[in-house]
């Protein structure tokens, strides 16, 4: 067996190289919209027909245990060029919007053989610090997530279809790196049938209830968040004319610095215990949710970045923390079946949040409408203070 101290890196470049597909669209949506002449809440419905496809994916994958029966990384690398295929789709002229939601759906769609097949790979690897493993995983998902905003602007002077064409490359270079030099891991135990029952089963676990609910609570905000970060940084910009931003560089930086807080929230969670961390960077991200039309209203320059950037940093930090309790609550032939099943539901949830504030952005233009980012972490809060009792630490 390969070395055990090369394992994690490769699945963390792995990971970042295949999920820089999720916001491929987001990166070049003002270029969509020019080209196919579309409507300005274009990006809102693309990136929910990415989750979408995500959560028909996952849901896919759970109810046949894909995960479990299979080599996770043949898995990992068919979904990779899958989902790289369809993200090249959107270059091609003579598309449309149902066209483009199509292929942004089925780029989601594969994205499930993706992000939760890779986090059952770390497990299958690392069952004692899988905490500080994951935290890093979700770092490199952070940053692939982000990463499109900021390849527009490295190729600024170059066709829009670049970033597009640069990020399917990227995800087969990601897939074939898992398969070739990441063989299956020592403590993974493979499934023996599809288990449709599966998606009710794992819930049986009260621990494993609070935990998942926390996740959802979290879901809420984080991709709504993150999908309206350059909406956010435009509308700012616009009300302050003296205020110039370079919005794809700024939008990188305020997602991507979260990759940075997932892994230190990852090692920390070792000291201080994973679900009381993860507890306090959802009250820290429900708050920024309440006071955010006060900050965007300030006319400090400095404040309004610094706060965007806080909130990137608090908002996705309890992300491994609460997956990685999610696996140590799952038995170790459904790890990856629940791993899937807890990303489907909260991937459903996401859609509704940016749905919403897309809907609400046609009536209104107030900041007002990020408040309701907050439902997610009070409902997440109180499903992890249910089990307050429950000493989970992420070993």
């Amino acid at each position: 067996m390969r070395h055990s101290k090369i394992i994690l890196p490769v699945i963390v470049v792995a990971q970042f190289c295949c999920t820089s597909l999720w916001f491929a669209g987001n990166g070049v949506i003002n270029d969509l919209v020019t080209n196919f002449d579309l409507e300005g809440s274009a990006l809102g419905h693309l990136t929910s027909a990415v989750q979408f496809g995500f959560i028909i994916g996952t849901l896919v994958f759970a109810i046949l245990t894909i995960a479990d029966r299979f080599s996770p990384s043949k898995v990992f690398l068919v979904s990779a060029l899958l989902a790289s295929l369809f993200n090249l789709g959107v270059v091609w002229e003579g598309n449309s919007l149902i066209s483009l939601l199509t292929l942004r759906f089925f780029t989601g769609f594969f994205l499930a053989g993706i992000y939760p097949v890779g986090m059952k790979i770390a497990a299958d690897y690392y069952e004692k610090g899988l905490g500080k493993s994951l935290g890093f995983l979700v770092g490199a998902l952070v940053i692939g997530t982000a990463f499109p905003h900021l390849l527009k602007e490295m190729t600024g002077d170059y066709p829009w279809k670049y970033v597009l064409v640069a990020t399917s490359s990227l995800a087969v270079v990601g897939g074939l790196l898992m398969v070739v030099l990441v063989p299956n891991g020592p403590f993974r135990k493979q499934g023996q049938r599809a288990e449709p029952t599966a998606f009710f089963k794992v819930f049986q676990n009260r621990e494993f209830r609070s935990v998942s609910f926390g996740y959802f609570g979290h879901m809420w905000e984080l991709y709504t968040f993150w999908a309206f970060v350059p909406i956010i940084l435009k509308k700012y910009s616009s009300e302050h004319p003296e205020v110039l931003f370079n919005v794809p560089v700024l939008s990188f930086l305020i997602i991507g610095i979260g990759g940075l807080a997932c892994v230190l929230s990852g090692a920390l969670a070792q000291r201080v215990g994973g679900k009381r961390l993860a507890f306090i960077s959802l009250l820290l991200s429900g708050i920024c949710c309440l006071i955010s039309p006060l900050v965007f209203a300030s006319e400090f320059e400095s404040l309004f970045l610094g706060f965007l950037v806080f909130w990137g940093i608090v908002v996705i930090a309890d992300s491994p923390l609460l997956s990685t309790l999610v696996a140590q609550n799952a038995s170790a032939e459904m790890k990856g079946t629940a791993l899937t099943i807890v990303n489907c539901l909260g991937f459903s949830i996401s859609i509704l949040s940016i749905q919403l504030i897309t809907v609400l952005m046609t009536f209104t233009d107030s900041n007002v409408i990020y408040v309701l980012l907050a439902i997610g972490p009070i409902l997440g809060l109180l499903a992890l203070k249910g089990e307050n009792k429950t000493k989970l630490v992420l070993n």
